[in-house]
């Protein structure tokens, strides 16, 4: 394995764990996590189906970066919701403040991954004449 296939399954790693930790924990302990939602997204549904919801889209997000297909787009949105939960919970950025490391990772492999995607929309690399 070349140092940078292990590079990218580290990153892959790393991100899928930040994902995968936090709907696994909140089966056990939902109001450990509940309070980093915002509250305009609260009270339209219970707050445990809101989290749970969320849960799933996070462990789709952790699985497809895990798998190494295409995740490009996958890694884009877990960037955004990382970034999001630290921008809509600024009093709680002495905790927070690791999830901008942590959005590093996945923003890492959006940068590794843009010329594939952009190959596979069809965009080419250079201006043609």
């Amino acid at each position: 394995m070349t140092a940078e296939r292990f590079a990218n399954l580290v990153l892959r790693g790393g991100t899928a764990f930040a994902f995968l930790y936090p709907p696994i924990n909140a089966i056990f302990d939902p109001y450990a996590w509940i309070g980093y939602f915002p509250l305009f997204v609260k009270g339209y549904v219970p707050d445990e189906v809101l989290l749970h919801t969320f849960g799933v889209i996070e462990v789709i997000l952790a699985l497809w970066i895990l798998s190494g297909r295409r995740i490009f787009w996958p890694s884009t949105v877990a960037t955004a919701m990382l970034l999001g939960i630290v921008v809509f919970n600024p009093t709680n950025f002495q905790v927070l403040f690791r999830d901008l490391a942590i959005a590093a990772m996945p923003f890492s492999l959006v940068v590794i991954n843009y010329a594939d995607e952009r190959r596979r929309l069809g965009f080419s690399r250079g201006t043609e004449a």
